[in-house]
């Protein structure tokens, strides 16, 4: 699939089938991510890559919608440093987010980003130091309907070229 393609016709998958990801899937999935460009090259990011399904439960109640990652195979979470520092921060990890999920999709893996809301309860569950901070992970799994990997894009869902694009000034 080629990445154009895989913009076109990727969506968020909420719902997984009950299935591991085989290693070399996970392997490619984050290493996507850390292939991704970032500020200066700096890498300001670092992932922790969570199978255990209680550690995958316990995760999904820090952020409102964030239950999709109970029922993944995988979750990636995108730890930072501060990101009121400086504000490519969460550009580079939303960078990294979108290499991870177009990587997943091409290898028929959906995915899903999950607003991290209780942050000081994720550091509890995943241990990581303070210098480190956790706002977004992303769940991955095979889709527990399998068609949704291949259905045309949506219709109406979307605004226009036009309407979102402004050429040389507003």
């Amino acid at each position: 699939m080629n990445v154009l393609d895989a913009i076109k016709m990727k969506r968020a998958v909420r719902k997984f089938q009950d299935k591991p990801l085989p290693n070399d899937v996970a392997l490619a999935i984050l290493n996507a991510g850390r292939r991704s460009q970032s500020s200066k090259n700096n890498q300001a990011w670092r992932f922790i890559a969570i199978r255990d399904k209680s550690i995958l439960k316990d995760l999904s109640q820090c952020g409102e919608w964030a239950g999709h990652i109970a029922g993944a195979a995988l979750c990636v979470a995108i730890l930072t440093p501060d990101p009121t520092e400086k504000f490519q921060t969460l550009f580079d990890a939303g960078q990294t987010a979108a290499f991870m999920q177009l990587a997943a999709w091409e290898l028929g893996v959906g995915s899903c980003p999950a607003s991290i809301y209780e942050a000081e309860k994720a550091r509890a569950i995943l241990g990581f130091p303070d210098e480190w901070h956790l706002r977004v992970a992303l769940s991955f799994g095979y889709a527990a309907e399998e068609e949704t990997l291949s259905a045309a894009p949506k219709k109406g869902g979307r605004m226009s070229l036009d309407e979102v694009t402004h050429w040389e000034k507003w």
